[in-house]
């Protein structure tokens, strides 16, 4: 509910201008369920939850193809995990599903803080959501693997997120010298092979023989989540200039994982076409 003392003429602004709107009430966490339309025009339900004890966000969603995207956000350690629950190709000998873990640094301004996101609701749930800012395709070379038993020192939220993907977790080179300068220890990385700006190995797509190693690529786009807080200039007091949050700015954002896998079969969704 809102806050007692909202004057009935700002609770009518609010009705008309959000549809979604920050309610001002306790809680530790929150579900949002939204639905969106993915880039191959398949409307899906997005799942957002926050837990303010935790000071983390998680958003899941499935794709046209039945892979199950998961991404969470650790605020606690500046910490973002991307998760992908791929369907395996059973007559090409693989596993019923094959899973993908992102590891990388969280930046304070790509995504609303975990006490604002548990407070989010929608007046119409069965709109279909469209972000409003479109951002830029983030490249990232995930050059390092990631040890899952020791991944804690990183965040409590891997070995969840991660045990399924066992050998593969990945994450940057740049994000492994910033966590060694915390105190992370050195055991939770192994580089792998070169997948630099000169690769010693052939892209995947390229590569004929399923049992030859290779670079992989990976992408995945959030379509929707809420980025930035908005704040409106209150009707009352005026002159005072106070403000008062009143909804959320969605964004819409991609990105394209290379990474080295020691057999194509690894990698059997990256062929030319």
């Amino acid at each position: 509910m809102f806050a007692s003392r909202v004057s009935p003429a700002l609770v009518r602004i609010l009705t008309c201008a959000c549809a979604l709107v920050l309610l001002v009430r306790l809680g530790l966490g929150a579900e949002l369920r939204v639905r969106v339309r993915l880039s191959d025009g398949i409307i899906t339900d997005e799942v957002l939850e926050a837990d303010s004890e935790k000071d983390s966000i998680s958003l899941e969603f499935k794709q046209g193809d039945g892979t199950l995207i998961t991404f969470v956000a650790d605020f606690k350690q500046d910490v973002k995990i991307f998760r992908a629950l791929i369907l395996g190709e059973l007559e090409r000998g693989q596993n019923q599903y094959q899973a993908l873990c992102f590891i990388s640094r969280l930046n304070r301004n790509e995504i609303i803080p975990s006490e604002s996101m548990a407070r989010l609701r929608q007046k119409n749930p069965q709109a279909i959501r469209l972000a409003e800012e479109r951002r830029g395709l983030e490249q990232l070379s995930m050059s390092v693997a990631v040890n899952l038993s020791r991944a804690w020192q990183l965040s409590s939220h891997i070995h969840n997120m991660c045990s399924e993907a066992h050998e593969a977790i990945y994450t940057r080179e740049a994000d492994v010298k910033h966590w060694l300068e915390k105190g992370a220890e050195g055991s939770i990385f192994e580089v792998l092979p070169q997948t630099g700006e000169v690769p010693s190995f052939q892209a995947c797509h390229s590569t004929k023989d399923l049992w030859q190693p290779c670079l992989c690529t990976y992408s995945l786009r959030l379509e929707w989540y809420p980025c930035l807080l908005k704040y409106c200039r209150s009707r009352e007091n005026i002159g005072k200039g106070s403000t008062y949050k009143c909804g959320i700015k969605s964004c819409s954002k991609g990105y394209h994982f290379t990474y080295y896998v020691p057999q194509k079969q690894l990698c059997l969704w990256d062929e030319e076409t």
